[in-house]
Parts: C-alpha cells; sequence; structure tokens
C-alpha cells in the first residue's frame, strides 16, 4: 500500500473488521485505488465492504438475483432465520424456516428418511441434503438451505464431537453439502453454523 494509506483491525465475532484510511489532499482518490488490490488480497474472506453486513450482503443477491428461500434449521433453532428478517423486505426472498428440532420434525415436514435417522443420524451429511431437498421441495422455492449439528455442550461422540455440524444447499442445478467443526460454547456453535450457512449461500 502506499505511505499514507493505514489499515486498522478490529473483532466483531466472528468477523474481522478492517478499516483503510488514507491521509492527504487526494486521500478519495487513493482510496479508490487502493481497493481493488484489498478486494483481491482477501478474496473469498471478503464478506462484506462498507456499511453492509453479511446477512444484507445476502439479501441484496437473493433480491437482485430474484431467488426465493427456505430454511430448516435444527442445532441453530431458528438463527439463520432471525438473521435474515431482521433485514427489511426480507419476504422479497425468505418463504419461510423451519425449526426442525426433534427427529419426528425432520421425518414429517422434510421427508428425511427413517433410513437416513436410524443409520448415519440426523448429524450427518445425508440428513443435512435430505432437509435442505425436503424444505424446497415443500416451499417450492429457488433454493433450500438446512442446517443440522452438535451444538453442547453435551451430545457428541468419537465419532461426531460437540461442534459437528452440516450445511447443506439445494437449488435446482445441484446440492452441496459442507461439514464443519466448530469450537467453544453453544452459543458460538450456534452463531458460527448460522454465519456459516449465509457464507455458503
Amino acid at each position: 500500500f502506499p505511505e499514507n494509506v493505514s489499515v486498522a483491525f478490529g473483532l466483531d465475532f466472528p468477523f474481522v473488521l478492517a478499516k483503510v484510511r488514507a491521509s492527504g489532499i487526494h486521500a478519495t482518490d487513493i482510496l479508490g485505488a487502493t481497493a481493488p488490490k484489498i478486494r483481491e488480497a482477501l478474496g473469498d474472506s471478503l464478506a462484506a465492504e462498507g456499511d453492509e453486513t453479511l446477512p444484507r450482503k445476502v439479501a441484496r443477491l437473493l433480491i437482485e438475483r430474484k431467488k426465493t428461500l427456505s430454511l430448516a434449521e435444527s442445532c441453530t433453532g431458528g438463527l439463520l432465520a432471525s438473521m435474515l428478517t431482521d433485514i427489511p423486505g426480507s419476504s422479497a426472498f425468505l418463504e419461510r424456516g423451519g425449526v426442525t428440532y426433534a427427529n419426528s420434525a425432520k421425518r414429517q415436514w422434510l421427508g428425511v428418511t427413517d433410513e437416513i435417522l436410524d443409520g448415519e443420524g440426523a448429524v450427518s451429511e445425508a440428513c443435512a441434503l435430505a432437509m435442505a431437498r425436503g424444505i424446497r421441495r415443500t416451499s417450492k422455492t429457488d433454493l433450500g438451505l438446512a442446517i443440522t449439528g452438535i451444538a453442547g455442550p453435551t451430545g457428541g461422540s468419537l465419532e461426531k464431537p460437540v461442534g459437528t455440524v452440516f450445511i447443506a444447499l439445494a437449488d435446482a442445478d445441484g446440492e452441496e453439502v459442507r461439514r464443519f467443526l466448530f469450537h467453544g460454547e453453544r452459543s458460538r456453535i450456534r452463531l458460527l453454523s448460522a454465519t456459516s450457512a449465509l457464507d455458503l449461500l
């Protein structure tokens, strides 16, 4: 960066905030020329710019692309839906969200099979995908997003310790599921899960 450009960092968990300042008579021009370099350096780690937040960025992109979304949440208990409905005008893209916490809810509302629930379990790649497919199918939205995991402090095992989370996204073009292992207390794991789901979306 030019000598008259400074970068300061802050933390707004789970985000790292970077504030870039320039001094001098041509500060605005210098910042404008520096911004593309910062974007390139941060790459996919850049969640949002300016006053925009990650939830607001997701909302803007969904509205711009005229995409509708439905959510199936387990361990996050509606946290992701809350993040999105905090945004005015979210009804333009968010059709519905379900907190399918118990296996019976996953089975009855989303069509997750007994074979999955009794085999791989509710916290699994197969279950997350079935949840995303199920909520998308029943709501007839463009996108179905699902989260299932173990937020703790109990419920973990050697195979699936506390913090194990699966997030799945389904649309007409395909499906994706990611496995995470988050650390920390329950509220931290839930926040990381919801934020990671936004990032995937």
